[in-house]
């Protein structure tokens, strides 16, 4: 009998986001034949694509372009229709599509729905383009963009429930991953939080800063007042972090005098960030070299650690030749004229 009850494989529907975004761009290809249909992500003033089905307008996953520029920002607030066959006959995508067009992309049709999050806030949207204007009997479509929109809303607050559970039960049982120094995660869970979020933060497209940082001047400190005044300064350091971030932000001291942490903002935010954590640190007289570098879709958080590893040592190396510069995130450039 249980046999009966048993669905197979295929028939199952998506439990995680992404592949439920995979199988609606597929539907979408297939029913609504444009150029290109597309999944984004918006955050940190950026519209980032995660998953596409493109035969003429370059996106891939990953690639991102301003929000302010974005075809989707008028629809989202309400300003402009979710389907417009011909783009000339709606002013502002108009003047957005002659923009586009100074930059070699030709938009003759719009099509979007937001993609919202449980708490009513825009998480992204989904996205279709035509080089041409097609058939006004294209806005019968609307009830199908409704339906897929909220397919991908639901399965997006699910999704986002699992994450976060297992984030806490993973919390739960770290005591293995944590420095008994300073309270932080040590190496191990350090590379253990990076592996299992990389994953994560890829399918939902999550802004995320790495800083790495190191202490100037440990070896001093233990050469001339002891060790035991060497771990109260690494302890320090750690207070200090820790009151500058975020209590969810992750924070591990790496081993000697090597501190990281991720936190979930964007570049504007970032640079921020790592201004007040220059400013605390060096009030509390325990100064560090910093770098900081932004995780991408494409790069993940192995390129962005090594991007902020060798920030780091370059402004080490420029502290000891008597400089100072506060290290920026870089930002990545824009490489969709318009989604």
């Amino acid at each position: 009998m249980t046999d009966d009850l048993q669905v197979a494989t295929g028939l199952a529907p998506p439990k995680a986001f992404d592949a439920a975004c995979r199988m609606v761009v597929d539907y979408l290809v297939r029913v609504v034949p444009l150029d290109t249909w597309a999944v984004t992500r918006v955050a940190d003033g950026q519209q980032t694509v995660l998953v596409t089905a493109d035969s003429g307008f370059g996106f891939a996953p990953g690639l991102s372009a301003a929000w302010a520029g974005s075809m989707c920002r008028p629809m989202a607030a309400g300003r402009t229709p979710r389907i417009v066959p011909d783009t000339r006959e709606v002013p502002e995508l108009e003047r957005l599509a002659s923009e586009a067009a100074a930059q070699g992309m030709q938009i003759g049709t719009y099509v979007g729905t937001p993609i919202v999050t449980d708490e009513g806030a825009l998480f992204g949207t989904v996205v279709g383009l035509n080089r041409e204007p097609v058939d006004p009997t294209l806005v019968d479509q609307e009830p199908l963009l409704d339906l897929l929109s909220s397919l991908l809303s639901s399965v997006l607050e699910a999704d986002t429930a699992a994450v976060d559970s297992a984030r806490a039960l993973e919390r739960a049982v770290s005591d293995a991953e944590t420095d008994p120094l300073t309270g932080l995660l040590n190496r191990r869970g350090w590379e253990r939080w990076l592996e299992r979020e990389d994953e994560r933060f890829r399918r939902f497209g999550d802004p995320a800063t790495v800083v790495a940082l190191d202490l100037d001047g440990l070896k001093t400190v233990n050469d001339s007042e002891g060790h035991a005044a060497g771990d109260r300064h690494l302890r320090q350091t750690a207070a200090v972090l820790r009151s500058v971030i975020r209590s969810t932000d992750p924070l591990a001291r790496l081993g000697g005098d090597e501190f990281a942490l991720v936190a979930q903002v964007g570049t504007e935010d970032a640079d921020q960030l790592v201004d007040r954590l220059r400013e605390a640190l060096d009030a509390a007289r325990v100064p560090c070299s910093i770098g900081a570098a932004p995780f991408t879709v494409v790069g993940g958080f192995p390129g962005a650690c090594a991007e902020a590893d060798a920030a780091m040592y370059e402004d080490k190396r420029a502290r000891r030749d008597g400089g100072r510069p506060t290290p920026q995130v870089p930002h990545p450039r824009p490489t969709l004229p318009t989604a």
